[in-house]
Order: structure tokens, then C-alpha cells, then sequence
């Protein structure tokens, strides 16, 4: 049996496609110096961040009703600000912080990758942000989505497979004609297990290179393994290209 054509990529986009440690990092320095203090900022994100999981497996457990990707990161934000001597900053101001979410910066390739695969197959995010923070963002940061998919849909969260099955259905499209794009082994590891195809992005300084992503072990697995955006695009226009070239042939 032939093989499908991959018709639409889709990319995880904290630390795929933005970098969202950097980005805060940048935010809070400025905030430093507007107010004279010395929060730690690099830490806060790393805090921060690494509390993004455990919030969702509770959702995803049943042990806290669904709340959109903002909510939740607000509340992580609130359970920091003892440890981090958030107390200078007033309500506004906390909210203006929360929302650096909407605000994160595409690594360098990332805009020229997303503009080239467009020009082939429909592009989108499926990240677990809410849709209001990923259309923000892909207004400040220039990202040419087709469309915002989000699980804020099914009021769930990947790795649910509904999350991924929602997103496939939406576009009309098999599981097989779809490129699932990520950094994160276990993202991948949920899509291919429904049947779509798979594509590692190496993005060794998402953590700020004192704790390098590690998925040697999981690459081979994937359909493509990639240095960067641009690199994905690069082979999935020459799968495109030869699979042409095998049906001109007969």
C-alpha cells in the first residue's frame, strides 16, 4: 500500500518552537531594574516551568477540574511568591507578569522553518496554551499559523490521545498524513502511539544548557529527527518531492 502524503505539521510550542526560559528571563531583568530589586529570575523560570506538569497530571487524574493553561500558570506564579519575595509587585503588575506567557520569542529558526513548511502543508500549533495565549503570542513572535488548535477545545491536555485525535479530525486528515513536531520524547511518543507521524526537534538549551535534553534513545523511533525548524522543513519538502517523483513514475 502506498504511503499517505504528510499534509499538515503540527508543533508543540513551549520549548519547540519558543524560548520560553529566555523570554522570561528577558522580562524580568527589565523588571529588576525598574524597580531596584534581585529576584532570581533565571530560577523563577525554571521553578515555574517545572510546575506546569504536575498541575496538568492532576487535571488529567481527575483530581482538579479543567483550567485553562493562564489560570494555571497564574496559580503556580502565586504558590512562588513567598520563595521569591514577590511582595513588591502590586496586582497589575502580577497579572502584566503572568501574561509573559502570551509574550515568549521564537528561537532563531523557528519563524524562517514555519514560513517554508507553510508554502507546503498546513501549519499549527498544538500546545496545551490556552487559545487566547497562543494567538497572542503568534502576533508578537510573527509565527504564520494556518489556525490555533488547542486543547482548551475538549477542556483537556496532552497527552491525552483525545487532544491529539481532536486535532487530526479537525484538519479532516488521517492520523498517517500528519507530522507531529516536538522536543519532548513523550509528546511524540503520544502521537505516534495513535498512528501519526513524528518529528524530534534537538533544542538542547530549553533549559538553559545546565540541564541538556537527553533523547537519544527515543530519535529513533521517530519518522525525522531534526537540528531545528528549518531542518524539518528542509526533509519534509524532499519526502515531498520523491514521493512526487515515485507517483509521476508510476
Amino acid at each position: 500500500m502506498a504511503q499517505k502524503p504528510i499534509r499538515a505539521v503540527l508543533f508543540d510550542v513551549f520549548g519547540t518552537v519558543v524560548d520560553y526560559r529566555e523570554s522570561i528571563i528577558r522580562e524580568g531583568k527589565r523588571w529588576n531594574r525598574q524597580k531596584g530589586i534581585n529576584i532570581n529570575w533565571p530560577s523563577l523560570a525554571d521553578d515555574w516551568r517545572s510546575a506546569y506538569q504536575p498541575a496538568i497530571n492532576r487535571i488529567l487524574n481527575g483530581e482538579k477540574d479543567w483550567k485553562p493553561l493562564d489560570v494555571l500558570h497564574r496559580e503556580e506564579l502565586d504558590h512562588l511568591a513567598s520563595r521569591y519575595d514577590l511582595s513588591c509587585f502590586t496586582e497589575e503588575e502580577l497579572r502584566e507578569i503572568n501574561r509573559v506567557w502570551h509574550r515568549l520569542e521564537p528561537w532563531g529558526d523557528s519563524v524562517t522553518g514555519l514560513e517554508k513548511l507553510k508554502r507546503h502543508f498546513i501549519i499549527a500549533p498544538l500546545s496545551n496554551g490556552n487559545v487566547a495565549l497562543l494567538t497572542n503570542m503568534a502576533k508578537n513572535s510573527r509565527l504564520p499559523w494556518d489556525l490555533i488548535l488547542s486543547p482548551e477545545f475538549i477542556k483537556s491536555y496532552k497527552p491525552d490521545p483525545a487532544v491529539y485525535q481532536m486535532a487530526y479530525q479537525f484538519l479532516g486528515l488521517e492520523p498517517d498524513e500528519v507530522v507531529m513536531a516536538a522536543a519532548h520524547p513523550s509528546d511524540l511518543q503520544a502521537a505516534a502511539a495513535l498512528g501519526m507521524k513524528t518529528a524530534y526537534i534537538c533544542r538542547p538549551l530549553e533549559h538553559g544548557g545546565h540541564n541538556i535534553t537527553a533523547a537519544a534513545a527515543s530519535e529513533e523511533n521517530c519518522d525525522y529527527n531534526a537540528r531545528d525548524i528549518v531542518d524539518l522543513a528542509n526533509q519534509l519538502i524532499e519526502t515531498q518531492v520523491m514521493s512526487t517523483k515515485r507517483d509521476e513514475l508510476g
